[in-house]
């Protein structure tokens, strides 16, 4: 791969250089070799951007009681898996992804135009569609397959009225113990910036990348979260409370 670094914002006062670290493929690789480096892809898969992003080590991952409650929550509910090729993105899921974008992100925030491309990316390589008792869908997650190394949760559109309050995370949680009985290695679930996102962080196998590691250590994964909202005069890895707390034996 070849990487490049965008500078970012500096902070010259204390020797801060922030440099954005792109990824670009070079012959004969695969996403799965991006991911593993703790980069996450651009839309078209031409791309990668290294994050905090967050997986699940399914080898490692048991139903905790919270995920069996919330997949009991679920009973009655069914999925299907489909290539993406075989989706129907008709005009009324159109408008059921639409609706759930912009009451969850804002409106306008993903544009009719910007959903549609999302279905018709390199990215989206799969959709596993949910539906109840009588037929009737109540939401979908657009995925990208690289197995059996790979399962990447890129985004959930459910019904946001329906009954089961904790739909989203019955998609999520039926998708990491799907993706297990497939076979796959890990299920990525994105990015993890703020203490909203921490619920990423309730599978047996939870994992997140630093930039240099991935770690399990949900604490860490907090400081770093707290750290975002501080004013802070170095680099994490020259920071003492990070080193001693975290890695006092070292980062390699």
């Amino acid at each position: 791969m070849k990487l490049l670094f965008s500078e970012y914002k500096s902070d010259y006062a204390h020797y801060i250089f922030p440099y954005v670290i792109w990824a670009l493929p070079e012959a004969g690789e695969r996403p799965a070799d991006f991911f593993a480096r703790g980069f996450l892809p651009s839309r078209e898969l031409d791309r990668f951007y290294m994050c905090r992003h967050t997986r699940v080590d399914l080898r490692q991952f048991e139903p905790s009681s919270e995920n069996r409650r919330i997949l009991r929550k679920g009973a009655g509910l069914s999925h299907c898996l489909l290539p993406a090729c075989e989706f129907d993105y008709t005009p009324a899921w159109r408008q059921f992804c639409q609706a759930y974008a912009d009451a969850k992100f804002g409106r306008d925030v993903m544009s009719e135009e910007r959903l549609d491309a999302l279905f018709t990316s390199p990215v989206c390589s799969h959709i596993m569609l949910f539906a109840d008792e009588s037929g009737r869908d109540v939401g979908l997650v657009v995925l990208f397959l690289d197995a059996p190394s790979l399962a990447f949760y890129y985004y959930a559109f459910y019904d946001l009225n329906h009954l089961n309050k904790n739909l989203g995370m019955f998609l999520m949680t039926s998708t990491v113990a799907f993706m297990q009985e497939q076979g796959f290695d890990h299920i990525y679930l994105g990015s993890c910036y703020s203490r909203n996102a921490l619920y990423k962080s309730q599978f047996e196998g939870f994992q997140f990348w630093n930039g240099f590691r991935w770690s399990d250590d949900v604490d860490e994964l907090k400081y770093l979260i707290k750290r975002d909202g501080a004013e802070v005069d170095k680099h994490l890895l020259e920071a003492p409370l990070f080193k001693q707390t975290f890695y006092p034996d070292g980062f390699m």
